[in-house]
């Protein structure tokens, strides 16, 4: 792009596309799910009933996308865990988060100043899990936009998606919570992530890939760092999404039938059979004295 050239960003969109996620990167988006999970309702009870469940609650939380991309590719569900070393980082980042003497990571961990910066972290994961399965999947299926999509979305968000399940593992069972009911700010950013990096994977968009990538983790990480200063969950494109919405899914206002379209006569209950019998007295006195 020629706004790229004119600010002398490329230099810095490629080094940034260069940036390896391990260790330090990684480490910060294990702290941040495990953090996630512990705040969930029952967890802390459940880590100290059965740790294992929620160690295994917690790498769900972890490699969630990894498992689920997995799974859509036909590949091992397992093979995500092969990776020895980040298994081993991911175990240390939950006990650490969970049964740290004197709670020390995790009070640490949520101070804000110290939060934002790891949040924004992890955010810089996203980019590279999305297009990490958007890869993946356009290797295998060449110009499989949909399939492209629908990887990527995985691999971004695999944790939000696998969250019934991953709650079936602390006994908990809400499908009202589904992420495909009512998609979470994360699946929601992932998802338009997931489109861009396909639509340029497919040519669609004319721009360099280590461009797209500056500007999207751009993107995830001010919009983050926003929402957690000014304690806000609104969503930027909320209003685009709030019009398509009410254009194209809603049903247009009808007119009710009418509900009462069966004559009289044939209605069991019809006031025809509830009028009081107006029978002339002379002609009941007439019958009497037939019978």
């Amino acid at each position: 792009m020629d706004v790229f050239g004119f600010l002398n960003l490329n230099e810095l969109a490629l080094g940034l596309s260069n940036l390896s996620m391990f260790p330090y990167f990684d480490m910060a988006h294990y702290i941040i799910s495990v953090m996630s999970l512990r705040e969930q309702p029952g967890a802390l009870e459940v880590s100290q009933r059965s740790p294992f469940a929620c160690w295994f609650s917690s790498m769900l939380y972890c490699f969630g996308g990894a498992v689920l991309s997995a799974l859509m590719m036909a590949d091992a569900p397992v093979a995500p865990l092969s990776n020895t070393t980040n298994l081993l980082l991911a175990s240390l980042m939950w006990y650490l988060v969970f049964y740290c003497p004197l709670d020390a990571v995790y009070s640490l961990g949520s101070v804000l100043p110290v939060r934002l910066v790891l949040t924004a972290m992890k955010e810089v994961t996203r980019t590279w899990k999305v297009l990490g399965g958007v890869t993946q999947a356009g290797r295998k299926y060449k110009d499989g936009l949909f399939v492209m999509i629908a990887v990527g979305w995985a691999k971004g968000a695999g944790g939000g998606l696998l969250s019934n399940f991953e709650q079936l593992v602390r006994g908990v069972w809400k499908p009202e919570t589904n992420e495909l009911l009512k998609m979470s700010y994360p699946t929601k950013v992932t998802l338009l992530g997931s489109v861009l990096f396909s639509l340029q994977q497919c040519s669609f968009l004319p721009i360099q890939t280590h461009q797209l990538i500056f500007i999207y983790t751009l993107f995830i990480v001010t919009n983050k760092t926003r929402m957690m200063l000014l304690g806000s969950s609104s969503y930027p494109f909320s209003s685009v999404e709030s019009l398509l919405y009410k254009t194209l899914f809603v049903r247009p206002l009808t007119f009710s039938p009418l509900t009462d379209l069966t004559p009289s006569c044939n209605k069991p209950n019809g006031s025809a059979s509830n009028k009081p019998d107006q029978t002339n007295p002379k002609d009941a006195e007439d019958t009497k004295k037939t019978d």
